[in-house]
């Protein structure tokens, strides 16, 4: 980790703090997903190359599902891909409302050069790329037809891109944002871009200039991400990466919400060979694949994406990406490389008195507190190794030999579950399994 730069050490830092998953610089202190990496490279590789796919990772809480949905945008941003992080929740991601996801995947839209919000930015350079494109091809700039013939090549790619499939209204707005910024009307195509993006805030005026009523609907959703996924691509980019994190959520939702959620998981897998160059990455618990309220309890889905092992092997090439649980060794690794980059006011006596002895009493200590299973902690353990380097930093008197204390804090549900060793409950009403329906 010492290759990353100040701001990224405090941005990593100030994550581990809160039990968070930082957003960048954690490919520095990945350990042992080495094999599970090179698989979502495969699945990068073939994006790249103009497939259409989708990956699901599973593993317990605890294993770095999110870690390593997070370690992949870095690595597809890095490679040129353009990507988005969607966590689901029954707050304000209704999973079986595809305008819903549409909204909050082009909201997370993501480049190294815009983290979030990128989709404007990408518009300006699918723009420069067509002026490029015809100024090399003998066009004058300063014509006063070159914003036409402009504005017909964004027309004819835009069409040729998405076989004929992107919605009219699509259209009309990306016609209506390149001649608003031509005049200049930065206020005006700021609007029809948040419209773009799924917004429901749009005003009505907005929509008069590019001629278009409403927002945009689940049915149309899947279209206008093959709009936004053409335009990616025609901007210069790889690919589009879009990750749905937390998956196990629909499990918690009302049984028809869940039934709903469940179906559009699986129309999104039967369309994904058809949007090239677009990788989804689905991350779950087991319970959520394997479990008759889950996964397994819709047949078609299940009987595509069905995790297989043979004792204790399974292929990484299959639907579902096994995510193993940590072991000891591999958190003390983790540990000695954020101790090496912790940004200390004396390095020296950091190393000292959080030595690797001490390290190794955190992991068996925190370990202890949950039974001794070491794979639910990495969490806990972050979080309470991050403390004591803080505290041996800020207070020259601390020794976290002779002060520390096991005193776990706050814990989520699936924690305390694994600390006390009882069965999460579920409602009656989830126990059903699924039917077949067409959400969109």
């Amino acid at each position: 980790m010492t290759s990353l730069t100040h701001r990224d050490r405090q941005h990593v830092f100030e994550a581990l703090r809160k039990g968070l998953v930082p957003e960048r610089g954690i490919e520095a202190f990945a350990e042992g997903i080495e094999k599970q990496r090179a698989e979502v490279q495969r699945q990068l590789d073939l994006a790249a190359a103009g497939e259409g796919t989708i990956k699901f990772l599973r593993g317990g809480y605890g294993c770095g599902k999110t870690f390593m949905a997070r370690l992949a945008l870095l690595d597809a941003q890095a490679q040129g891909f353009a990507t988005s992080f969607v966590v689901v929740s029954d707050n304000d991601l209704k999973f079986h409302r595809f305008d819903d996801v549409y909204r909050k995947v082009m909201g997370e839209l993501g480049t190294a050069a815009c983290p979030r919000g990128a989709l404007g930015d990408i518009l300006d350079r699918w723009i420069g790329e067509v002026e490029r494109t015809l100024i090399a091809g003998g066009e004058d700039a300063d014509a006063a037809t070159f914003d036409s013939k402009v504005r017909r090549r964004l027309d004819d790619d835009l069409v040729a891109l998405t076989g004929g499939q992107a919605p009219q209204d699509f259209v009309r707005v990306i016609q209506t944002i390149f001649d608003c910024k031509q005049r200049g009307e930065s206020g005006e195509a700021g609007s029809l871009i948040s419209w773009l993006t799924g917004s429901g805030n749009v005003s009505a005026g907005a929509k008069k200039i590019a001629g278009i009523k409403g927002d945009i609907g689940s049915r149309d959703a899947l279209d206008y991400l093959r709009g936004a996924l053409e335009i990616v691509k025609a901007a210069g980019y790889k690919g589009l990466v879009i990750v749905i994190d937390e998956a196990e959520t629909i499990l918690r939702m009302r049984t028809d919400s869940r039934h709903k959620s469940l179906n559009g998981i699986r129309q999104i897998a039967d369309a994904a060979g058809s949007y090239p160059g677009l990788l989804w990455l689905v991350t779950g618990t087991p319970d959520f694949y394997d479990t008759r309220h889950g996964v397994a309890g819709l047949a078609p889905l299940h009987d595509r994406i069905q995790f297989l092992k043979q004792g204790r092997f399974a292929s990484l090439r299959q639907a579902q990406l096994e995510l193993t649980p940590f072991d000891a060794t591999r958190l003390r690794s983790v540990a000695l490389k954020l101790r090496e980059s912790y940004p200390a006011v004396d390095p020296v006596r950091l190393e000292t008195q959080v030595s690797t002895q001490f390290i190794d009493r955190l992991v068996a200590e925190i370990t202890k507190g949950f039974r001794g299973d070491v794979g639910v902690v990495p969490r806990q353990f972050l979080r309470e190794f991050v403390t004591q380097m803080d505290l041996v930093d800020e207070h020259p008197d601390y020794q976290p030999e002779r002060d520390y204390g096991f005193k776990p804090g706050e814990l989520t549900p699936e924690e305390q579950h694994a600390a006390s060793g009882l069965a999460l409950s579920m409602r009656d009403d989830e126990a059903s399994p699924a039917t077949v329906e067409d959400v969109w």
